[in-house]
């Protein structure tokens, strides 16, 4: 068991920084002292995901606070013309990447805690289901990954080293009781691999990680905060040791459980404790 390493000069590329699990990304890298470029939707200056408060600035300025370099970009990881431009900035500004994580997921966009945006509640079966609610689960989880990973790797390869962080989570085979969450979590850890396949031989490390239920800014809002096993930081102190690891290529290809990650590395969660594995 070790202690994470210093980020000091890491340029780090966090999609889905404005809130949740991304946040907790960003941060994590941050107290190791990275440059974290901080990428979302939701802009102080634009537009917001479902109205939501929380920003890429807000994100960017807790970095700041945290100890790294914060840097805030407005970009819809669905789209690729976006996420070109998004990249040249990147490279133009602060080089190409060490570390590439994508917490984008927007399968749950319109679902108040009870019902979705088509009327359905969480778990009704497919055959009563439309089809909306998966093409959103498929376009936000394993599309967004693959565009965000394709837009960055030929920044990465010529180097031959770095670090590609899918979240998502793995339910090793137990249905997760919502057809299209199911899918679309499971689209996430498949895209994952492949990446890792295609990009391993380049010498750039690719994992899928899985949290438990995480006290996001929508599950307090939901009133499931006492519910939740952890906080955001607990993922993102995960990615820092990852981030830090010599031998992180050892690694390609698998789907990393955060509290399994907490025990090798011998980080905490944000209160000092060290949550175990979630149980479906």
């Amino acid at each position: 068991m070790t202690a994470p390493g210093r980020l000091d000069g890491k340029v780090c590329v966090v999609a889905g920084a404005s809130r949740g699990v991304g946040r907790g990304l960003a941060l994590g890298l941050a107290e190791q002292g990275a440059t974290v470029i901080c990428s979302g939707r939701s802009t102080r200056f634009g537009g917001r995901t479902e109205g939501r408060r929380e920003t890429v600035e807000d994100t960017a300025e807790a970095v700041q606070a945290a100890g790294g370099q914060g840097h805030p970009y407005a970009c819809d990881h669905t789209d690729g013309k976006a996420l070109h431009e998004f990249a040249a900035w990147v490279l133009r500004r602060h080089g190409p990447p060490d570390v590439v994580a994508c917490a984008v997921w927007g399968g749950n966009e319109g679902y108040d805690g009870t019902v979705y945006a088509d009327g359905s509640s969480f778990g009704t079966p497919f055959w009563q289901r439309t089809l909306t609610p998966f093409d959103t689960a498929m376009r936000t989880g394993a599309y967004a990954l693959l565009a965000t990973a394709r837009a960055f790797a030929p920044l990465m390869i010529p180097n031959g080293a770095g670090l590609v962080a899918a979240v998502g989570f793995d339910s090793e085979g137990v249905y997760m009781g919502d057809v299209f969450y199911d899918i679309g979590k499971a689209g996430i850890l498949r895209a994952s691999q492949i990446i890792a396949a295609e990009l391993g031989p380049r010498g750039i490390a690719t994992v899928h990680l899985t949290p438990g239920f995480v006290r996001t800014e929508r599950v307090l809002d939901a009133g499931q905060g006492e519910q939740a096993t952890q906080t955001p930081l607990y993922t993102g102190r995960a990615l820092a040791a990852l981030a830090a690891d010599p031998a992180v290529t050892a690694k390609n290809g698998r789907s990393l459980f955060v509290a399994d990650l907490a025990q090798e590395y011998g980080f905490t969660d944000a209160d000092g404790t060290r949550p175990g594995r979630f149980d479906l």
